[in-house]
């Protein structure tokens, strides 16, 4: 799933290859990806790009006119820049910005499950949006005082993902954040002491930030369909832990796993399988 890093460097490049252009036709081949009406995607045509940026996992795409197109790539998509049109239909291909010089701004998504979504909205809507209105503060570059926004008593694994709590963290940095923290995937939130969250903040900042220092050296346009993910912990579940070389273990949920290290992370204790606890029965 693409998260803060990975739509934060697609933004960051988008932005300086695209600023500027004229957008001269879209369309949303994709059934159920346009999630508004009003205004129409013809809106668009003509408009001029002031910018493309980041909000969460959410791409903005400011324009010279009172319109602003929002997309999100869900788990499953990406957002790319072709010097040409297809010559053939992209399957995959999910909305389509055409540009005057040629180029072509796809959002494209793989699976079946189709979805990425895109919304376009007037600047004033944009912050009433329910999309964008509901997001917490940015988990990058400068996360909330965790003690400010951690207060409840789910585990730490799901609170941190909740993108109203705290916006851009997936299932995949999470295991990588918590890891660094050393920190149990199950702990209560409201149970952490104050050098807990210390912790537990700057894990966030400099794994985010690690992460993206990798994609400035390892990314340029185009975007790969397979980013060059720099994950240590996540699905890698079997490996020896970077750290401690114990063993990774993993928790199975029923379309996602957890990654953590027992060593360093639960004072040695194997966390129940769901998955396996079932078998048993």
């Amino acid at each position: 799933m693409p998260e803060l890093p990975e739509v934060e460097i697609t933004a960051r490049l988008l932005d300086a290859a695209l600023r500027g252009a004229t957008i001269t036709q879209i369309s949303a081949p994709g059934l159920n990806t346009l999630k508004s009406f009003d205004p129409p995607l013809s809106a668009l045509e003509g408009a001029r790009i002031e910018g493309l940026s980041r909000r969460g996992k959410n791409f903005i795409v400011s324009t010279d006119r009172d319109v602003a197109l929002v997309m999100h790539l869900m788990s499953a998509g990406r957002l790319q820049l072709y010097d040409a049109p297809a010559s053939r239909r992209d399957r995959t291909a999910r909305l389509l910005l055409g540009l005057v010089d040629g180029r072509e701004l796809r959002l494209r998504e793989f699976g079946t499950k189709q979805a990425a979504w895109a919304k376009l909205l007037t600047v004033d809507a944009l912050d009433s949006d329910e999309a964008l209105a509901k997001l917490g503060p940015e988990a990058w570059p400068d996360p909330p005082v965790l003690s400010e926004v951690l207060d409840g008593a789910r585990p730490l694994h799901a609170i941190l993902r909740d993108q109203r709590v705290i916006a851009g963290i997936g299932r995949a940095w999470v295991d990588e954040i918590l890891w660094h923290a050393r920190l149990s995937p199950f702990r209560r939130a409201c149970d952490l002491g104050t050098d807990e969250l210390k912790a537990l903040r700057k894990a966030i900042v400099e794994t985010l930030g690690g992460a993206l220092e990798h994609y400035e050296r390892a990314l340029s346009l185009p975007i790969p369909d397979k980013l060059p993910l720099p994950l240590q912990i996540h699905a890698h579940q079997g490996d020896p832990c970077p750290r401690c070389g114990r063993r990774l273990e993993a928790v199975h949920f029923e379309d996602y796993v957890i990654a953590y290290c027992p060593d360093c992370q639960t004072q040695g204790k194997l966390l129940k399988d769901r998955r396996l606890s079932r078998l048993l029965r």
